[in-house]
């Protein structure tokens, strides 16, 4: 499924402060409840409104042109065009080998090889290039693997040190940082910031790590209580959690 997300503030947290270890800063995670949020359909019905807007997409990957971009074709946006996406985070990608989808957040911008290259320090092959020239493509300051939360809870050695999005509907609450998925035996944790609204759907932001409970009250201030510490423990022991990095309320198709 195919979901954007329109900002009118700042940008995602790019990816490489995924890929920072936990223990060297603990995250504090923003968890934005007055963004407003778009469907894929809005966005294909007036593509040129978006022009300079940044949008969060969420799609499988159509193919990798080279190390600095790919494209994601979907019929519920842009069209039903093949879209280009530019890597501008600074850091690689690791594009996934399944239909495993992607979560991009970046700016829609007329593609020019020219101002592409000297903007954001590219050396792109203008003939690989040539079809794309004056096409929208999102320069994206996100990158994420996006997969199912069952996917996660199945093979969840997969998905560890890649910056993760996740989306589902929120369905137990434990403490006011921590919650369940429903349907899915997958721990969020939301450093820093307190959740407390069952039954809504987001989309998650973060890293996923084995739940390994010493290792989690080492990096995090958890503020657990006795009898939530033992029944997390219980029911999560030996199995993934994810780690929150930005939480916010998922746009409705």
């Amino acid at each position: 499924m195919t979901n954007i997300k329109f900002r009118t503030g700042a940008i995602a947290l790019a990816i490489s402060a995924f890929l920072l270890p936990a223990c060297t800063n603990e995250p504090e995670a923003g968890i934005t409840q007055d963004e407003e949020n778009v469907t894929t359909e809005e966005v294909a019905e007036n593509t040129e409104d978006y022009l300079g807007q940044e949008i969060t997409v969420r799609s499988e990957v159509n193919q990798k042109v080279d190390e600095a971009a790919f494209t994601l074709n979907d019929s519920r946006f842009f069209n039903g065009d093949e879209i280009l996406v530019i890597n501008a985070t600074g850091a690689p990608f690791i594009l996934p080998e399944d239909d495993t989808e992607v979560q991009v957040t970046g700016e829609v911008q007329q593609f020019n090889i020219v101002e592409f290259e000297q903007g954001y320090g590219l050396d792109l092959d203008p003939q690989v290039y040539a079809e794309y020239e004056e096409q929208p493509a999102i320069v994206a300051q996100s990158l994420a693997l996006a997969p199912e939360p069952q996917e996660i809870a199945a093979n969840p050695d997969q998905y560890y040190n890649y910056p993760i999005a996740v989306q589902g509907e929120v369905d137990e609450v434990y403490s006011p940082n921590s919650f369940k998925l429903e349907g899915e035996d997958l721990l969020v944790i939301v450093p820093g910031s307190d959740f407390t609204q069952e039954d809504e759907v987001v989309t998650i932001v973060g890293e996923v790590r084995p739940f390994i409970l010493a290792d989690l009250e080492r990096d995090y201030d958890l503020t657990w209580d006795l009898d939530v510490q033992e029944k997390i423990e219980a029911e999560y022991q030996e199995k993934p959690v994810m780690i929150a990095r930005e939480v916010y309320p998922s746009a409705q198709e």
